[in-house]
């Protein structure tokens, strides 16, 4: 018998009602969460309050059930709404308000999400009929206010959920609206997943006195694996989708969300992905709401294994399955890498943060670290023989949950037949053959070359062909037959090095790198040789673009006479 006391807190020592330690209990929740235990307390007092948490620590029941709380507990006029909860999404008004109606059953509290794509007749209804709980986007709350159907002039609670999201999808204006309309002395809760300068005004031009909580993601204890794993591959452009490709195939996930800059680029990935044999769905402003919900039923049923999105698109999505989020792209934004992986390691699961950055956006992963306090491990693509040996790690785990669960009798004929002319141990890899060539065997592919910081191999010939980063260049000589040479003001006291140029020239330009000829460098400016036919391209697409973080001047030479 264990006497030692049990200090870790209850939800019965936070003060909850029994109908909603009943509702909790039978949810399968035995104790409150971080942001739980230090927001319920104050907010059941109805006190402000100002809360930095991460999505997966259980914010959402972190607010609502202190309004459930404070709504059961006292006279008000049962046909205005007691609490208004802000959402930046319609997937996020669906997922909170079946949260409400979950903890609140017994309690009888009524909840209604309101967002657009959604026919508003049955909002008008249920408005009319009264509701405790509205949860709303804030374009469709705006709208319900000006049509004089939500009426906040009762509302006791407001909660702005996820408000960072919001303001960055421009709702700043639409919240100022919905807030006016509320009474004074409302309780005001904030939450959300980073603190840029704009929340702290929001929170002081409507918050009163909050409290303020920060909590971050639940680290794992000292010597276990974290839960969340970020790592990075340093990719040139070019070998992106092959490279994305490679490492899907090595970390096999249940359910990921790629994420891309551009509608373009998510629909370009996508049909590479099918191609490749995974069951990928887009996802991007260019789609309808219908269209939106099916690709979510597909991915939630597991009909569909990837989503590929852009940030906008998949805001508030909340996807119970998911094991991996991937950045087809470095991040603008520290937010947003904090955003994108907040979707997974939730409740205790383990999760993958994978990035793919271009050489020339190393260093805006350090930055993330920097901002993060988070280690982003550096990994190397993996290579062809890295892929076989996956394969067959794969079709060796079937053969043996096969052995291990499947009636094979039926089949004993069939090896019977063979052993007769045929050694067991033959038949045997014959089978494992097969079988391996049915789940996909990696095809012959170019492997992707290693990305080498200082000295890659494409550097180090370039340096040989053009003196490098050593010599001065020689006296120029007449560019190689079907090439143009490119003046490019930074040379050697800039820092700039062969792949420098190369990665500048390849990313921007989308030139092949193998394309570009002799690079030579000397102290102020470099000499690049490409083929004639893409030397207005380069020059154009290196206009604005920058090189070692400065922008330059980049020409024909002009010795050149074209």
């Amino acid at each position: 018998m264990n006497d030692e006391p049990d200090d870790r807190t209850s939800f019965a020592d936070l003060g909850l009602r029994p109908e909603l330690l009943r509702a909790l209990s039978g949810l399968g929740y035995e104790e409150p969460t971080p942001i739980q235990r230090e927001a319920i307390p104050p907010l059941s007092a109805g006190r402000d309050l100002l809360g930095q948490a991460a999505t997966g620590t259980g914010k959402t029941a972190a607010f609502a059930l202190p309004v459930l709380e404070r709504m059961a507990g006292g006279e008000r006029d049962r046909r205005a709404p007691f609490a208004l909860v802000l959402v930046p999404t319609r997937e996020l008004a669906v997922q909170v308000s079946e949260a409400v109606h979950r903890y609140g059953r017994e309690l009888g509290a009524r909840v209604l999400p309101i967002y657009g794509g959604q026919p508003i007749g049955r909002q008008l209804r249920v408005l009319e009929q009264g509701v405790d709980v509205v949860v709303a986007t804030p374009g469709r709350a705006v709208d319900h206010l000006s049509r004089g159907t939500l009426k906040l002039e009762h509302l006791e609670v407001v909660v702005l959920d996820e408000a960072d999201e919001m303001l960055d999808m421009g709702f700043a204006e639409d919240l100022d609206t919905i807030l006016a309309e509320t009474p004074a002395d409302r309780q005001t809760v904030l939450f959300s997943a980073t603190m840029p300068g704009r929340i702290d005004r929001l929170a002081r031009t409507h918050l009163s006195d909050p409290v303020r909580i920060t909590i971050g993601r639940e680290q794992a204890e000292p010597g276990e694996a974290p839960r969340v794993r970020q790592s990075a591959y340093v990719v040139p452009r070019a070998h992106k989708p092959a490279a994305l490709g490679r490492v899907l195939d090595v970390e096999a996930p249940t359910a990921a969300i790629v994420f891309c800059r551009t509608r373009d680029e998510v629909d370009q990935l996508t049909e590479t992905l099918n191609g490749r044999g995974y069951r990928a769905e887009s996802l991007h402003g260019g789609i309808s709401q219908e269209q939106r919900d099916r690709v979510m039923t597909r991915l939630r049923n597991g009909t569909a294994d990837l989503l590929v999105a852009t940030d906008v698109a998949a805001r508030g999505l909340d996807i119970e399955q998911l094991t991996h989020v991937v950045n087809y792209n470095v991040p603008s934004a520290p937010e947003s890498y904090v955003h994108r992986i907040g979707r997974i390691g939730r409740a205790g699961r383990e999760g993958v943060a994978i990035t793919l950055a271009e050489p020339r956006e190393h260093g805006m992963l350090k930055t993330i670290e920097r901002v993060t306090k988070q280690r982003i491990h550096m990994e190397k693509v993996p290579t062809i023989a890295d892929l076989r040996a996956r394969k067959l790690e794969l079709t060796r785990a079937a053969l043996h949950e096969s052995l291990l669960e499947d009636d094979l009798e039926s089949f004993r004929v069939v090896v019977e037949t063979l052993t007769d002319e045929f050694d067991v141990m033959e038949v045997a890899l014959a089978a494992v053959k097969l079988a391996h060539e049915a789940t996909g065997a990696a095809a012959d592919e170019e492997e992707i070359p290693e990305y080498v910081p200082r000295s890659g191999p494409a550097g180090e010939r370039r340096g040989r062909e053009g003196g490098g980063e050593r010599r001065e260049p020689r006296r120029p000589r007449r560019p190689s037959a079907g090439m143009t040479r490119l003046f490019v003001g930074a040379g050697r006291s800039s820092g700039i090095r062969p792949q420098d140029l190369v990665g500048a020239i390849a990313g921007e330009a989308r030139l092949n790198g193998r394309d570009i000829g002799a690079i030579e460098i000397a102290d102020r400016f470099s000499l690049v040789e490409v083929p004639d036919s893409a030397a207005q391209q380069v020059i154009a697409s290196l206009r604005g673009a920058t090189i070692k973080g400065r922008k330059v001047t980049v020409r024909r030479e002009r010795d050149d006479p074209r």
